[in-house]
C-alpha cells in the first residue's frame, strides 16, 4: 500500500502523513526532508545552490539516513543529525532551487522508491503521485490559503504548532513575510521543468485550511479503507 500527498509548503503534508503513518500502520516517508538535506549539505559546505553540476555531484555522493524513531522522525547526513538544522529559514529559502535540480531529483526519488520497496508507506511531498509513485492506491493533494500556511509555519519555527493548539499566535510580521516567501516558493514550484507541483489526475484534493488534523485524516483514512476493499 502507498499513500501518495502532494501539496504546497505548510498544507499540513507533514504533520498528516506522520499522523496517518501511526493511525494506518504505515510507514512515513519524508520526501521534502531528503531535499531539505541537500540543500542543508550544500549550504554548510559552501556550495553554490545555483550551481546545478556541484549540487548534483553533492546529491549523489552523500548518505541521507530517515528514521522514525520512537522520539519522531529524525535525519542524519554522512552520520550527522540534521533534523533542527535542515528547517531553518535559510534551507526553506534555497530548497526549491536545489529541488528543481533534476540530477538531483532523479537521486532523491531513487531513494524514495527503494524505501518503499520493503514496507507498506505514506510519502509526502510534491511530485509524488505524479512522478515518484504514479501507481499509488490512494492519492491526495492537500492544499490550503497561503496565509493560514503562513501562520502555520511561522508558529512551527518557534516551537509551537497550531494542530496542536489551535490559538497559536505568531508575530504579523513574521507571518506576512513568511507568507511572501510561500508565495514565491509556489510559484517555483508549480513552474519548474522537472516535476512542478501539480495534482495528479486521480488525485483526491483535501483543502485543510479551515479542517483539523483529524478531519482530514478522517477523510484519507476513508479513501484507504476503499483502496483495500
Amino acid at each position: 500500500m502507498i499513500v501518495a500527498i502532494d501539496g504546497p509548503a505548510g498544507s499540513g503534508k507533514s504533520t498528516v502523513a506522520r499522523a496517518m503513518a501511526a493511525r494506518e500502520g504505515l510507514t512515513y516517508l519524508d520526501t521534502g526532508a531528503m531535499y531539505r538535506a541537500v540543500t542543508d549539505a550544500a549550504l554548510t559546505r559552501g556550495i553554490d545552490v545555483a550551481d546545478a553540476q556541484a549540487v548534483s555531484e553533492l546529491a549523489h555522493a552523500i548518505d541521507i539516513v530517515l528514521d522514525n524513531g520512537a522520539d519522531g522522525p529524525t535525519v542524519t547526513v554522512d552520520g550527522q543529525d540534521r533534523t533542527r538544522a535542515i528547517r531553518t529559514p535559510e534551507v526553506d529559502a534555497n530548497v526549491s532551487a536545489v529541488a528543481a535540480v533534476p540530477a538531483v531529483r532523479e537521486a532523491m526519488v531513487a531513494l524514495q522508491r527503494k524505501a518503499a520497496e520493503s514496507a507498506d508507506v505514506v510519502a509526502e511531498g510534491r511530485d509524488i503521485g505524479t512522478v515518484v509513485f504514479p501507481a499509488a492506491e490512494v492519492k491526495v493533494f492537500l492544499s490550503a490559503d497561503a496565509s493560514a500556511r503562513a501562520r502555520r509555519r511561522a508558529v512551527q519555527r518557534h516551537g509551537g504548532d497550531t494542530a496542536t493548539d489551535a490559538n497559536a499566535t505568531a508575530n504579523a510580521e513574521e507571518q506576512a513575510k513568511i507568507e511572501a516567501e510561500l508565495i514565491a516558493r509556489d510559484k517555483a514550484d508549480s513552474t519548474r521543468e522537472t516535476a512542478p507541483l501539480k495534482p495528479a489526475e486521480d488525485a483526491v484534493r483535501i483543502d485543510s485550511t479551515d479542517l483539523t488534523v483529524d478531519e482530514v485524516c478522517d477523510a484519507i483514512s476513508e479513501l484507504i479503507a476503499g483502496a483495500r476493499a
